[in-house]
């Protein structure tokens, strides 16, 4: 099933956009090695003590890690015979930085005309912000995004790195793109990709409602036309609902909590109505689901073909009886944590999954293994 299991990725990269992107190349199969500065690594890996954080371990597992430190002349010769055998070399660093560490473009490509040299940054290789420090959330914000998670009322930064998985994602599908390329032309390409410019693109929804009808979208913009709500029930669990147009869906959420007389309200008996007061219904509804469980709610609403779920916290999610049957929680042997676990990743092929993982590696966990990989080459 590793399906690019004859590509080999070169990832000089650090926090989360560009490991993550070789985290994607490593979970169909690439051979990805993982180029680290000698003593502390990639910064994440002490992003909570010691050199193997979570932060970490999330977006460098399937890799190889060898550290070099490419300011001396012996180890940016092994980076550079490192390249000279691969398809796809990464990094994310500010522009000009990689030139510096031996690993600029032109540099590498005179070394290897094939090789798909992917660079990311925060905001492009020009212009009035090209030098900026940029993180997640400022990506988010400078793309219209943040304003669409942040509560209106004491707003404050909330959820996950997007901006950086997304950044990762876009980088790896068009890392896919030149290499499928390649094989027709012989010929690499140097991909750019942004922070930016990414996380424009994953917002295109709010742009085009913008662009469309001049409607600047806020936090409640999609629950209101999507009718999506989430209620707390009587053992403080959360149940997620989300109807969208299909007036069946309206009708068994009615037939599921025992409130057929909403019909008969002119607030509520029309789709366009319960867009316009949603909040009315909301306030309806949940002293409802406070009268009963998170359980029994979902099989009421199951019962009348409402779609939901339950709002699954980490300790939860995999443990659905939905998720255990997908074999979605996969585990392998590790050194550091006695046995790690993960998500696989969400592919099938030929209707197979792909739940063979290897645990993030150790800081140069495979330096020696490398170079000897190299040694042979060169005497072949």
């Amino acid at each position: 099933m590793k399906i690019l299991k004859d590509i080999r990725v070169i990832e000089l990269g650090t926090y989360i956009t560009g490991p993550a992107a070789g985290m994607h190349l490593a979970d169909l199969g690439a051979d990805v090695i993982k180029v680290e500065r000698p003593g502390t690594g990639d910064p994440f890996r002490a992003f909570k003590g010691g050199l193997y954080s979570p932060h970490y371990q999330t977006y460098n597992r399937n890799k190889r890690s060898i550290a070099l430190d490419t300011k001396g002349a012996e180890d940016r010769a092994v980076l550079h015979d490192l390249v000279r055998g691969a398809d796809v070399f990464i990094q994310n660093f500010r522009p000009g930085v990689a030139e510096k560490m031996g690993a600029g473009e032109e540099e590498l490509r005179a070394l290897n005309p094939r090789l798909v040299y992917c660079a990311i940054s925060g905001f492009g290789t020009s212009g009035p912000s090209r030098d900026r420090p940029a993180y997640d959330t400022v990506a988010q914000a400078a793309s219209g995004y943040l304003r669409l998670l942040t509560p209106p009322e004491s707003p404050r930064v909330i959820g996950p790195a997007i901006a950086d998985a997304v950044t990762g994602q876009y980088a790896a599908m068009a890392i896919l793109a030149a290499l499928l390329e390649r094989g027709q032309t012989g010929t690499g390409r140097r991909i750019d990709i942004s922070m930016l410019e990414a996380m424009c693109h994953f917002n295109l929804d709010s742009f085009t409602h913008y662009y469309s009808v001049g409607e600047v979208m806020g936090p409640l913009s999609r629950p209101v036309v999507s009718q999506s709500y989430t209620f707390e029930c009587s053992d403080g669990r959360w149940v997620a609902i989300h109807m969208s147009s299909p007036t069946k869906f309206w009708e068994g959420l009615l037939e599921a909590t025992g409130q057929q007389q909403l019909n008969e309200d002119s607030r509520f008996n029309d789709r366009l109505e319960r867009i316009q007061h949603q909040d009315e219904l909301i306030a309806h509804f949940t002293p409802v689901f406070a009268t009963r469980t998170r359980d029994d709610w979902c099989a009421l609403l199951l019962e009348h073909e409402v779609p939901h779920s339950p709002a699954y916290d980490s300790d939860e999610a995999l443990e659905d009886p939905q998720a255990q049957h997908l074999g979605i929680k996969v585990s392998a042997p590790s050194s550091e944590l006695g046995t790690f676990t993960t998500v696989r990743a969400p592919y099938n092929f030929d209707g197979e999954a792909e739940t063979e993982v290897r645990p993030p590696p150790t800081l140069d966990e495979h330096g020696a293994e490398i170079r000897d990989e190299l040694a042979r080459r060169k005497a072949g």
